[in-house]
């Protein structure tokens, strides 16, 4: 289908400024209190009393999305990801004068994260009611709801937020590696002892916690694949083969090889732990693995058919659709992975296969990748960009509160909880900006309304951004993401 795009598609489009602006807009999602060096201006101190009724700091974090509660699960999996991109992508970053800028805002997660975990086996994992939270529109720096505190242990498991905690903290162990090895040292260290907890009492958070995080954050997939993910990433940061051993003797038992998924979420990261898994194989130390482990590459290579034209859901304008609610979370983290894994088939002189004689080659996948990153850049039919503050044109009802509402630093007055809906329901544009912020995105036929009440298109979320980063990088990095390496 020929689809027309508008004007500003066809200007060329500035990745730079798109990934700069990426990054900064982790500082508009900042609970705690606040650097010297905050860019982002009309936020302040917030959540300064967070783990006060549990007699623990639970300061600092992020606001997942919209909303003013800190859910742990998908704040670690911001960290991952993010922590990925960076791994992948330093030299890249660096380029565009972008790394201090990375590490900072995943050591602004790290902190938090490390924090929240007291040995050998309590880990805080939610700050805030999240019932009584999405029952006011209060700025973080106003918010009188409670600040429940929430955690998992040995009584009330939660391998699946557990193990993404873990691989959060080993992935930014290799971060900061080189630039501050004692913190990289404490993070692998505190990982380690997190995975051991997620596997030794085993369960879901989601089935323990109740209503506190269902419907929010259910972990639907399980606790499996984080288990999978947290050993992968710890393999990853400390090359200690007992994790490699882990995964080769419990990958049947815990999901993997299996069935092949076609998206990477906060929720399953059976995809992530195929495209990372394909990548150990392939180094000098693994010639002995099992089968189980060398079926990765295989996987890896399913869910790359699954997730390209020919079997996945593309909208008429060629957007990925997978639908549900906030679906460019899955558009930019199946960028991050096909950018990725085409890197590592190139390295590898390999290429994909999906059976008989279709297949990719590792810059088709690259290809891809870069479409739907233009997509959401504003090559698409209604030639908006639906990164907020990038191009002429962007969204301007964003359902996030801070944003929506009066700064605090030009209206001190308190802003009750009922008091904000007004902001809510209100069709004026965001007083504030949230520069970088990628939101849910069009629906299934490329229509977007830009209504702050519908949340499905107009919430933001940290996790939309993390796979954003490690793309827009590759491709600010590529002669203006027209070189494609790896083709």
């Amino acid at each position: 289908m020929r689809v027309e795009i508008q004007a500003q598609a066809l200007q060329s489009l500035d990745y730079r400024d798109a990934l700069a602006k990426s990054i900064l807009f982790y500082e508009g999602m900042r609970s705690g209190k606040l650097p010297t060096s905050q860019r982002i201006k009309w936020r302040a101190n917030s959540g300064m009393s967070d783990g006060r009724t549990a007699n623990v700091n639970l300061t600092g974090g992020y606001y997942d999305s919209g909303d003013n509660v800190k859910f742990g699960f998908p704040m670690a999996f911001t960290i991952t990801l993010l922590s990925w991109s960076v791994v992948e992508f330093e030299a890249e970053l660096g380029r565009a004068a972008e790394l201090d800028n990375a590490r900072a805002a995943i050591r602004w997660g790290t902190d938090y994260l490390l924090s929240a975990f007291v040995p050998p086996s309590t880990l805080w994992v939610q700050v805030g009611d999240p019932n009584a939270d999405h029952q006011c529109w209060e700025r973080p720096e106003d918010m009188d709801t409670p600040r429940t505190c929430y955690q998992v242990n040995p009584s009330k498991p939660g391998s699946d937020v557990a193990g993404e905690t873990a691989a959060a903290l080993a992935a930014a162990s290799i971060v900061f590696a080189a630039t501050d090895s004692s913190y990289s040292q404490r993070l692998l260290a505190t990982s380690k002892q997190i995975f051991a907890f997620a596997d030794k009492y085993r369960g879901s958070y989601s089935d323990v916690l109740g209503g506190a995080v269902s419907p929010f954050y259910t972990s639907y997939s399980g606790y499996r694949d984080e288990l999978l993910w947290g050993a992968g990433w710890i393999f990853r940061a400390s090359s200690d083969k007992r994790y490699l051993d882990y995964i080769s003797q419990h990958g049947d038992e815990l999901g993997g090889p299996g069935s092949s998924y076609n998206t990477l979420s906060w929720d399953n990261k059976y995809a992530g732990v195929d495209v990372l898994l394909s990548k150990v194989k392939k180094t000098r130390i693994y010639h002995s693995l099992s089968l189980t482990v060398r079926a990765y590459k295989s996987r890896a290579d399913d869910f790359v058919c699954s997730a390209m034209p020919g079997r996945a859901t593309i909208t008429p304008g060629g957007l990925f659709y997978h639908g549900g609610s906030n679906n460019l979370q899955y558009v930019t983290s199946n960028a991050f992975l096909l950018i990725t894994y085409g890197r590592y088939l190139a390295q590898a002189g390999q290429s994909v296969s999906c059976g008989g004689n279709n297949g990719f080659k590792p810059g088709q996948l690259i290809s891809f990748a870069k479409q739907q990153v233009d997509y959401i850049l504003g090559s698409n039919p209604r030639g908006m960009s639906y990164m907020v503050g990038f191009g002429t044109k962007f969204p301007q009802r964003v359902h996030h509160r801070a944003s929506s509402l009066p700064s605090i630093r030009t209206q001190e007055e308190h802003i009750s909880c009922s008091g904000g809906f007004n902001w809510l329901h209100s069709s004026n544009p965001n007083p504030n900006i949230l520069i970088g912020a990628v939101i849910g995105g069009p629906d299934g036929s490329d229509n977007f309304s830009d209504n702050r009440d519908d949340f499905s298109q107009a919430e933001p979320s940290t996790y939309a951004n993390s796979g954003l980063v490690g793309a827009l990088a590759y491709f600010a990095s590529t002669a203006a993401g027209n070189n494609l390496r790896g083709s």
